[in-house]
């Protein structure tokens, strides 16, 4: 698995920039449209539960579900960012994620921020 396997974020050339920072430089908000969020929950595969397990008494990182965590994550971002972009919005700023644990079935991955509209400053 090459790295770019554990990589993420969203795609450079989206209509909708997210970023965790509370502004934009060279941008200026024009609208604040309100918290947007994109939430998945997702479970486990056997075979990388059995392979973590296995893998957990020698030590070492779990591929298996490092992969499924990264996919999970940007599902959780494209939903994030469908979302404001349906609201009306071209920016999502202090862009988080949170992770949880769901019932023991499975993890959830919320990615939330606060939507706006923003323009490039003249």
């Amino acid at each position: 698995m090459g790295i770019e396997d554990f990589g993420g974020g969203t795609d450079p050339h989206s209509d909708v920039l997210v970023v965790t920072t509370n502004d934009v430089p060279g941008y200026r908000v024009q609208q604040v449209i309100g918290e947007v969020f994109g939430l998945t929950v997702r479970s486990r595969h056997l075979g990388s539960q059995i392979g973590a397990g296995l893998k957990s008494m020698i030590g070492g990182e779990l591929k298996g579900l490092t992969k499924t965590l990264v996919e999970t994550r940007n599902q959780a971002m494209e939903r994030l960012i469908e979302q404001a972009r349906a609201r009306g919005g071209n920016a999502v700023l202090m862009m988080r994620f949170d992770v949880t644990e769901a019932a023991d079935v499975g993890t959830e991955v919320c990615a939330y921020g606060t939507a706006v509209v923003i323009a490039q400053e003249q």
